[in-house]
């Protein structure tokens, strides 16, 4: 019997929530609720979901109260919080990727809402891929103001991202093997989509696994349309 790699979890949710601010939005957004469930608690609920922990999140250094609500909510699951103010995307990621845990890291962004069962089964979809393999959820719902699109080849192999168009577009979860965990990102590159791209081309095996429905919580219409879906979710 083949045993299964290790896989552990990380969140990135250190961004400062700027576009849910001006909508009115007075918690920070990792406390953003949808159907009365706030993004963090989503997110960890997934990996539980998937039978992953330990996670390591990290917050910006405004949030304290995330980390006191994450470990009230969830005292018997092991959450590791990074507290600290980055200035991207791909330094936060790279934080959270360089925990010193073993094996693969799936990480989701705070704001990446989808169905738990989705959720699993991109793990287990992601998880198939080989184990040098980076894999990125995508998704065909695009709900984001600038969307990262992707090109998807034969076998699910990630040819191509960024452009005008493309097959779907990145969904926010992300499996690193453990080899890329340990190199750090070139220097120049300032967000996590320019890693992504620069990943692409550089030839590093990079594979796409469909969710149908992700929904990037960027605005208050973004909450509206993850509480419709959720809504139907509870309904079937």
């Amino acid at each position: 019997m083949t045993l299964e790699r290790p896989l552990t979890g990380g969140i990135i949710a250190a961004g400062d929530g700027r576009r849910l601010r001006d909508d009115g939005w007075t918690v920070p957004k990792p406390l953003v609720p949808v159907a009365g469930v706030p993004l963090l608690g989503v997110v960890v609920g997934n990996f539980l979901a998937a039978g992953i922990t330990p996670v390591t999140i990290i917050v910006n250094e405004r949030e304290g109260e995330c980390v006191e609500w994450g470990r009230a909510r969830f005292p018997g699951v092991d959450l590791r919080f990074i507290v600290q103010t980055t200035a991207s995307s791909l330094e936060s990621f790279a934080r959270v990727a360089a925990a010193d845990l073993p094996g693969a890291m799936l990480i989701s962004a705070v704001d990446a809402w989808c169905r738990p069962a989705d959720f699993a089964r991109f793990v287990v979809s992601a998880r198939r891929r080989p184990p040098a393999a980076m894999v990125l959820a995508i998704t065909p719902l695009v709900a984001d103001e600038k969307p990262l699109w992707v090109t998807v080849g034969a076998g699910g192999r990630v040819m191509g991202l960024g452009g005008p168009s493309g097959d779907a577009v990145t969904a926010g979860l992300y499996l690193i093997p453990e080899l890329l965990r340990r190199r750090r990102p070139p220097e120049g590159l300032g967000r996590l989509r320019e890693y992504l791209a620069w990943l692409v081309d550089q030839g590093e095996p990079v594979y796409a696994e469909t969710i149908e429905t992700v929904v990037d919580v960027d605005r208050s219409s973004d909450v509206v349309l993850a509480e419709s879906l959720a809504h139907v979710a509870r309904s079937t």
